[in-house]
């Protein structure tokens, strides 16, 4: 769900929001920290903090742990996030199958399965969606004690505002209401998300972006996406995108792209195009371990980083391709930190040496001075990025309100 503060009406219920999620997120980032520490950094009066927290323990949301050293008088008690209590399904669901997680609010994976996708209308994959949850769930149950949310990521066009799939390149959709769906099947809260924006969302909160500020992720699969985080918050539209980097044009000499333009990067740096690019050369009769046979893209960084050098120039094309895309992108949103994502990070060195050299060629020397670019930690093959989205909800409020308003 994006979170538009510019949209927001300073009422009585939005500031408890605000000030319950402000203090959720310092106990969660932050902890152990006590009361007082809490009064301090979020300037709120100490009966504030009593009263939240109070609500926060209540619901099993935080703990009391070890008292701190006193520094004299009555030493203060230290609180920390608790995340056993409450759980969510993240679900990512590709082009070939569907990957369902289950995670506790803590970030930590508790239960992972894969299915195949084999369906691709609109409601066959709803059906199909809609059973293995069920079946997750009922599989899973003695490690569920309150699902709290339903979070599901996938590419193409997503209005995460009202959870509706407006485009994705491999089910035929028309306007999917998958939250509506989904919400009257589960009785939870939904999230629908663009899983490259959501993974840029997860590098922030659980990866290598998690002490800047800004940041962006560009991922490099079948095509080319990236996220953008601006000031920790990921940066949507009113069209809930941004940032199509994968027909910015590096080649005006290039193919022709299947968005009409020419040497779009897509082109230049997917799995298939770097593979197709090996056949060719190898058949041209350049010298490599590489066969025609044997050239997908984990051998072509397998053997780049054992020095082969049809594959080491193949990762190196790719990585200086995507420098100059890259370049565009620190002139226009001068981020803090760069992190690239999929199978081409196989071999980190030759790639991040390429990419550096195009960036330093084409982007201004005032914007790259504390410009770090690195490798993703995170797999970004599971659910993380959908499991981001609770997080953000989290941080912002929305469920954090729900579950302090839930009887249960």
């Amino acid at each position: 769900m994006t979170f538009n503060y510019l949209n927001l009406v300073g009422n009585a219920e939005l500031i408890k929001q605000l000030n319950y999620a402000m203090i959720y997120r310092l106990i969660v980032q932050q902890a152990p920290l006590s009361r007082i520490q809490l009064a301090e950094i979020s300037q709120l009066a100490p009966a504030s903090i009593t009263k939240i927290t109070r609500q926060l323990i209540k619901k099993k949301l935080i703990k009391e742990v070890d008292a701190q050293q006193s520094t004299g008088g009555r030493p203060a008690v230290s609180i920390e996030a608790k995340y056993k209590q409450y759980q969510a399904i993240a679900v990512q669901l590709s082009r070939s199958h569907i990957t369902v997680e289950l995670f506790n609010l803590g970030a930590k994976c508790l239960v992972s399965k894969r299915y195949p996708l084999t369906n691709f209308t609109e409601q066959q994959v709803q059906d199909y969606l809609i059973a293995l949850i069920e079946g997750f769930i009922q599989e899973n149950s003695k490690k569920i004690k309150s699902l709290v949310a339903i979070s599901i990521v996938l590419p193409g066009l997503i209005d995460s505002v009202n959870g509706i799939v407006r485009y994705t390149p491999h089910i035929q959709v028309k306007e999917w209401a998958l939250a509506d769906v989904l919400q009257k099947q589960f009785n939870v809260s939904i999230f629908v998300g663009n899983d490259i924006q959501s993974l840029a969302l997860a590098e922030s909160y659980f990866g290598s972006t998690q002490n800047v500020d800004d940041s962006i992720l560009i991922r490099v699969h079948r095509g080319v996406g990236s996220g953008v985080i601006v000031n920790q918050q990921l940066l949507t539209n009113h069209n809930q995108s941004a940032c199509e980097v994968g027909h910015i044009q590096v080649d005006a000499l290039g193919e022709r792209c299947h968005c009409g333009n020419f040497g779009c990067l897509e082109n230049r740096v997917v799995n298939k195009a770097i593979e197709h690019r090996a056949k060719q050369m190898i058949e041209q009769g350049y010298i490599s371990r590489l066969t025609a046979e044997q050239c997908n893209i984990n051998h072509i960084c397998q053997y780049a980083n054992q020095g082969d050098e049809l594959a080491i120039k193949l990762v190196k094309d790719a990585g200086e391709n995507l420098g100059r895309a890259v370049a565009i992108m620190v002139n226009i949103f001068n981020p803090q930190r760069i992190v690239l994502a999929g199978e081409i990070i196989k071999s980190p060195e030759i790639l991040l040496n390429a990419v550096n050299s195009a960036l330093n060629a084409q982007s201004l020397e005032g914007l790259r001075k504390n410009l770090t670019i690195t490798c993703s930690q995170l797999d970004d093959k599971s659910a993380i990025g959908a499991f981001a989205l609770v997080q953000q909800a989290l941080f912002n409020g929305s469920l954090l309100m729900a579950l302090l308003e839930d009887n249960l």
